[in-house]
């Protein structure tokens, strides 16, 4: 269906994320991959969904277009806890102490997608609420040393063993945790193209 609606345009995901792209596959639209390699660095008064729209925005503003009738999807994903964005850990023990400091605690994770064409660009943002159980070291320690989460923001996948052990609750999106928040996506999409 979404492809029908989408005939006339060339699809660009900037994103080499392998959960990006199986949602866009999963929603059933063709796509190109033509990701940017930014800096994702980003100004110190920035917070929460301030700074995963200025990356999202950049990662666009990286990727020419090439044709007319493309429209290139980029995003970024922050996990926001006790005033701090935690994105991607670089060490082992870095990834333990983003962990550990969820524990027992909520969280969000905010996710941005920036649009963009020829004519315009739409910029869009989408906050879920998580609940995170009291995990003990031996546990956090298992998830970090089996599944190596230094992809994600906030060392943690939710579609992996520490969401099914450790997540008590979800307010909002589930696919927003995992990286794509797809229903906006699609709704952003059509608004996109009238």
């Amino acid at each position: 269906m979404l492809n029908n609606l989408l005939r006339e345009y060339k699809i660009v995901l900037g994103s080499n994320s392998p959960r990006r792209k199986q949602y866009m596959t999963d929603l059933g639209i063709d796509f190109t991959v033509r990701a940017s390699d930014i800096d994702e660095s980003y100004p110190n008064e920035l917070i929460r969904e301030q700074i995963t729209d200025f990356i999202a925005k950049a990662k666009a503003d990286a990727i020419a277009l090439e044709h007319d009738n493309e429209i290139i999807i980029t995003s970024d994903t922050t996990v926001w806890n006790n005033n701090e964005s935690l994105g991607k850990p670089e060490s082992r023990e870095e990834a333990y102490q983003m962990l550990k400091s969820l524990c027992g605690h909520e969280h969000d994770v905010v996710t941005s997608v920036c649009l963009k064409s020829k004519d315009k660009t739409k910029l869009f943002h989408c906050l879920t609420k998580v609940g995170f159980s009291d995990l003990s070291d031996e546990a956090l320690y298992y998830y970090i040393d089996n599944y190596k989460p230094y992809d994600k923001a906030g060392a943690y996948g939710i579609q992996e063993w520490i969401g099914l052990v450790g997540i008590n609750k979800i307010d909002g999106s589930y696919t927003n945790i995992v990286g794509l928040p797809t229903k906006e996506l699609v709704d952003e999409l059509l608004q996109f193209i009238k």
